[in-house]
């Protein structure tokens, strides 16, 4: 049985397989719309979620499979104090896989380590947020043709943001990447991912303006600034406006540039940019449908001819 927990929990060979597994789900879905019949999949997200929860309902039915769980902890068990490694417990009787979310970092791994069924972190509280990081990787992928040799433009919140982490984490196992970190001094990214990039002589450069980078960007990740993370409103009130991209803004910016966005979006990107060929993140919400359902198989260990 395996569990996935952090982007790097696959190698790259293995990733290779898995997104070559989501394009021919997206070219053939008909192929796999009975794989997982008799099967269910428990989503249980102690924190709020739209696009994440129902993306692995929607993968989940697409594969011809079951679906059960709940949204928030206040209709679960954990609102009575139930822990964590007990609501497993339970639910690895009601169901053959299970995709948790939790604002407390580790809390999945906990779950793991106590589930008879694959569990998937579906996010846990600022730290990682696996498989929107392969949503992105499929998403590059797809629409580049490759995941190497680019110029990868993070911009927002950085500090908190947990698929940019996640994201920094995968691409430094991919040959010719460049960072460019984006964001205020305040949500700079942290330390320990400059560490890494350093001692793996991976380049990166930090900059505040975004109209300083537009030009040498292949791909532009911008991200929301977290009214979530933050301890104070006064803070949040200051930053949340930092970055808005918008049309003009984009006319410094390479015509073949990809731009992604992990969503929810709030002020950062302007909606008169949603209908540039060049803007894909409802395109990546689609891509997150068919990697998590190449996931779901792969856990699951089903095979379809």
């Amino acid at each position: 049985m395996r569990h996935l927990m952090n982007p790097l929990d696959f190698t790259v060979e293995e990733l290779e397989t898995l997104f070559a597994l989501a394009n021919d789900i997206e070219a053939h879905p008909d192929k796999y719309a009975h794989a997982c019949e008799g099967k269910k999949l428990a989503t249980c997200f102690y924190e709020p979620s739209t696009r994440t929860r129902l993306s692995f309902e929607s993968a989940m039915l697409g594969l011809g499979g079951q679906v059960l769980g709940f949204s928030d902890a206040g209709s679960s068990s954990a609102s009575k104090g139930e822990s964590v490694s007990d609501t497993i417990r339970v639910i690895s009787c009601f169901a053959d896989i299970c995709a948790m979310r939790h604002p407390k970092e580790g809390a999945p791994m906990v779950a793991a380590g106590r589930s008879s069924i694959p569990v998937i972190n579906a996010g846990d509280g600022g730290h990682q947020h696996p498989t929107q990081t392969l949503t992105d990787l499929l998403t590059i992928r797809s629409l580049k043709g490759r995941l190497d040799h680019f110029t990868i433009g993070l911009c927002g919140d950085l500090k908190f943001g947990r698929t940019v982490h996640s994201l920094i984490n995968a691409l430094v196992r991919y040959p010719g990447i460049h960072f460019t970190f984006i964001s205020p001094p305040e949500l700079r990214v942290p330390d320990y991912i400059t560490d890494l990039l350093r001692e793996k002589k991976i380049p990166y450069n930090e900059v505040i303006r975004l109209e300083a980078c537009l030009p040498e960007l292949d791909l532009l990740y911008m991200t929301r600034v977290q009214r979530e993370r933050f301890f104070n409103e006064e803070d949040y009130v200051r930053l949340k406006d930092f970055y808005i991209l918008d049309k003009n803004k984009l006319s410094l910016a390479r015509k073949d540039m990809l731009i992604l966005h992990p969503l929810p979006r709030v002020n950062e990107i302007s909606v008169e940019v949603d209908d540039d060929p060049r803007a894909v993140y409802f395109k990546q919400v689609q891509y997150g449908v068919y990697v998590r359902m190449a996931l779901i198989l792969t856990l699951l260990d089903i095979h379809v001819d």
